[in-house]
C-alpha cells in the first residue's frame, strides 16, 4: 500500500507543477462508417506537405499520425489570410485506426485516450450503422467532437480549387450547387437531431459548447481540410487548456503488439503524458502474468518522404507526450494490447506495479465462469474483449461464456472449445473471434473436431452469425427429438367418420385440447391400464395434408401400429366413440418438451401436461 500511496503523491506533485504555457499535443481520433473517407482525410493532410517538399513537415506515426504545429500553420495560411493565429500547441496526434473499434478498445483509465474526435459523415449517404455506433460511443465517453461532412466534391457540377477554405469554395459554386448542398446538409442535420445532437455549420456556430460544429470537406480535393485543422486546434486549446497541460507523470497505452524483422516483438504505444527514455525499466500486462523488461530502442518512423523505406526507423534517446511510439524490448510476445504501460521509477516498488498492471486483466478474467457451459471468446485487445463480453452479457443477447483469450486462435483454443462438445453441449462448441486471425493448424483441427469458428470485426455481425447458428442447431435438435417429444392432446372421436377400424385405424376426430402432431403416440386411457393404439401417421384437414392440428380443428387421422400388440387393436372391440383419445406422455417426453419446445406450448398446453401426468401417474 505504501508504494501505491507514493505513486499517488507523485501524481499530485506532477499535477501541481503543471504550466498553462506548456501544453502537450491533443490526441484526436477519426471515426465514422466504412468508406466515408476517414483515412483519405489523413492522407490529404499528409500528402500536401510531402508535395510541398516539406520533409520535416509531418511524421507518420505508429497507428497514429503526428502533425507538427508548423504543418498546421502552413495548411491554414490561406484560411487565415495573413491574420495571426496564436498556436500554443506543439502539434496534433491523430489516431488513425480502422472504424470505431479503435476507440472502444483503447479504454485508457484516467485520461481516456481521446481528447477530441472527428466524426466523418458521407454527405451523399447520411448516417449509417457505424456512424450511429460511433455517436453512441462518443456520448458514452463524453468526448467532444466535430463533424467532417465529407465528399462535397460529389455534388453535381462542383467546381474544385484544391485545398481551398470551404467558405471560399462555396462562394465559387453556382446557385443550384449551393441549393443541392443545403438540401443534403439539412437531411443529415435532421438525422443528427434524431440522434439527440444539436448541429450547426462551424462558421454559423455561436455556441460550440452546446452545438456540434460541422465542417464540409472533400478528402480528394482538400477543400475544407484547412478549416478542419484550424477548428480542431482552436477548440482544443481554448476549451481544453487545462486537460492539455503537460504532466510529467507517465501515462501510456499499448495499441498493438507486432513482429518486426530485425527488432523481434515490439509494442506500439500511445504516450499520452510524461516521458519515455531508452533504458527505462517498464512493466506491461501479459497474458500469462506481468512482464518486466528494459526499453532497448524507442522508435518513430522516418519523416513522410522516407516512409516507404522499409524498416528505417528514427531512434530517440527520449520522447515526450503526446506521441505514437514503437518500443523494442525483450519478452514482449504475450503483451496485451489495450492495457497500461508503467515505468519503474527510483521510488517505485516493482511488485506494486505488477499488481497495478494486471488489474485490468483480473477484472475481466474473474467475471467468466470457467466451470459452466458457454462459448469461447477471443479478441485482439483487452478493450475489444471487454466490449464483446459486455455485449454478450446484455439483456437483449445473454450468451454464456466459458473461456476467454486475447490474440490469434491456436490449437489449444480449439481443444478448449472441443471440451464443450465432449461434455454434450454441441451448440457451445464454438469460438467467437473478434478481429483476430486464425492459424492454419487451428483451422484444420477445428474442421476435424467439428468446432465452429465465427470471425468478424463488428460485434453485431458476430452476434448475428452465432444466433443464426443457434437457430440451425435448435432446428436439428428438434428434428432429432421429434419422436421423443410428445405434445399433449385430447381428441374426441366423431362417430360418423370411421373410415377404417383396424390397423391402420382411420377416424375423424376433433381436437378438444392441446396440439395433435404427426408422430404423436395415441392411447385410450379410460380402458383397463390404458390401451396404446400406435402413432399418428398422417392428418388431413379439409382434404389437405397437415402436420399439426390445434384446439378446435376437425381432422381425419390415420394411426399406425409401432409395436406387435398394437397391430391387433380395432375400433369397437378395444374402444369406441365414447372414449377420449389422448397422447401417451412419459417423464422423458416431458423433459424433452421443456428443453427443446418450451416456446411452442401455451400455458393451457402446459396445464394439460400436468393433467395427463396425473392420468398416467407420472412423478
Amino acid at each position: 500500500m505504501a508504494a501505491r500511496e507514493r505513486r499517488e503523491a507523485k501524481l499530485e506533485q506532477a499535477l501541481a507543477a503543471r504550466d498553462p504555457k506548456d501544453l502537450r499535443s491533443p490526441i484526436c481520433c477519426i471515426l465514422g462508417h466504412v468508406d466515408t473517407g476517414k483515412t483519405k482525410i489523413l492522407d490529404n493532410i499528409r500528402r500536401t506537405n510531402v508535395q510541398d517538399g516539406e520533409a520535416g513537415g509531418i511524421t507518420q506515426q505508429i497507428g497514429a499520425t503526428y502533425i507538427p504545429a508548423s504543418a498546421v500553420e502552413t495548411r491554414t495560411e490561406e484560411l487565415r489570410k495573413g491574420r495571426q493565429f496564436d498556436l500554443k500547441l506543439p502539434g496534433l496526434l491523430v489516431i488513425d485506426t480502422p472504424g470505431h473499434e479503435s476507440f472502444s478498445n483503447l479504454r485508457s483509465r484516467g485520461s481516456g485516450l481521446c481528447d477530441i474526435a472527428i466524426l466523418v459523415i458521407d454527405l451523399m449517404h447520411g448516417l449509417e450503422q457505424q456512424t450511429i455506433e460511433s455517436i453512441n460511443l462518443l456520448k458514452m465517453r463524453k468526448t467532444p467532437f466535430i463533424i467532417a461532412m465529407n465528399k462535397v466534391d460529389r455534388l453535381y457540377k462542383w467546381q474544385t480549387v484544391a485545398n481551398s477554405p470551404i467558405q471560399d469554395a462555396m462562394a465559387r459554386q453556382e446557385e443550384y450547387v449551393r441549393k443541392e448542398f443545403e438540401d443534403r446538409y439539412n437531411q443529415v442535420a435532421l438525422q443528427l437531431n434524431e440522434q439527440g445532437l444539436n448541429v450547426a455549420l462551424y462558421w454559423k456556430n455561436r455556441d460550440p459548447r452546446s452545438f456540434i460544429s460541422i465542417v464540409p470537406t472533400s478528402a480528394i480535393t482538400g477543400e475544407g481540410i484547412p478549416d478542419l485543422l484550424q477548428l480542431v486546434v482552436k477548440l482544443t486549446q481554448s476549451l481544453m487548456a487545462e486537460r492539455l497541460m503537460f504532466v510529467n507523470n507517465l501515462e501510456s497505452t499499448v495499441l498493438e503488439v507486432k513482429q518486426i524483422e530485425g527488432l523481434g516483438t515490439t509494442i506500439d504505444v500511445v504516450l499520452v503524458n510524461g516521458m519515455l527514455r531508452e533504458g527505462d525499466t517498464i512493466v506491461v500486462c501479459g497474458l500469462g502474468g506481468p512482464i518486466v523488461t528494459t526499453i532497448r530502442a524507442l522508435l518513430t518512423p522516418q519523416p513522410m518522404r522516407e516512409i516507404r523505406v522499409k524498416g528505417q526507423y528514427v531512434h530517440h534517446k527520449e520522447l515526450r507526450a503526446a506521441m505514437g511510439v514503437k518500443i523494442a524490448a525483450h519478452n514482449l510476445e504475450s503483451a496485451v494490447a489495450g492495457t497500461q504501460l508503467y515505468v519503474v521509477g527510483p521510488d517505485d516498488d516493482v511488485e506494486d506495479l505488477k499488481d497495478a498492471v494486471m488489474e485490468d486483466m483480473q477484472d475481466i478474467f474473474s467475471s467468466v465462469d470457467k466451470t459452466g457451459e458457454g462459448v469461447c471468446v477471443q479478441a485482439s485487445t483487452l478493450g475489444s474483449l471487454e466490449a464483446l463480453l459486455e455485449f454478450l452479457r446484455s439483456d437483449a443477447v445473454q450468451i454464456a461464456v466459458s473461456s476467454i483469450n486475447i490474440g490469434p486462435i491456436n490449437k489449444k483454443d480449439i481443444m478448449r472449445a472441443n471440451a464443450m462438445i465432449e461434455r454434450g453441449h454441441r451448440k457451445f462448441g464454438v469460438i467467437l473471434a473478434f478481429d483476430v486471425p486464425v492459424t492454419r493448424e487451428a483451422a484444420s483441427l477445428a474442421e476435424q473436431m467439428g468446432v465452429r469458428i465465427f470471425t468478424a470485426d463488428i460485434i453485431y455481425h458476430l452476434f448475428d452469425q452465432f444466433t443464426a447458428y443457434l437457430k440451425t442447431v435448435k432446428e436439428e435438435e428438434q428434428e432429432a427429438a421429434k419422436l421423443t417429444a410428445v405434445f399433449p392432446c385430447v381428441l374426441k372421436i366423431l362417430p360418423t367418420c370411421i373410415f377404417n377400424q383396424k390397423d391402420p385405424i382411420i377416424l375423424g376426430v376433433e381436437v378438444m385440447e392441446g396440439i395433435a402432431k404427426v408422430g404423436t403416440p395415441i392411447c385410450v386411457p379410460s380402458r383397463q391400464g390404458g390401451v396404446d393404439l400406435g402413432r399418428i401417421a398422417s392428418l388431413e384437414k379439409e382434404h389437405k395434408s397437415v402436420d399439426i392440428a390445434k384446439k378446435g380443428d376437425t381432422v381425419a387421422m390415420k394411426i399406425e401400429s409401432t409395436k406387435p400388440e398394437e397391430a391387433s387393436r380395432s375400433y369397437e372391440r378395444h374402444f369406441d366413440h365414447t372414449d377420449e383419445l389422448v397422447s401417451r406422455i412419459t417423464r422423458k417426453s416431458i423433459n424433452v418438451l421443456k428443453d427443446m419446445f418450451r416456446d411452442e406450448l401455451s400455458k393451457d398446453d402446459w396445464r394439460l401436461v400436468i393433467k395427463l401426468k396425473k392420468v398416467f401417474k407420472i412423478d
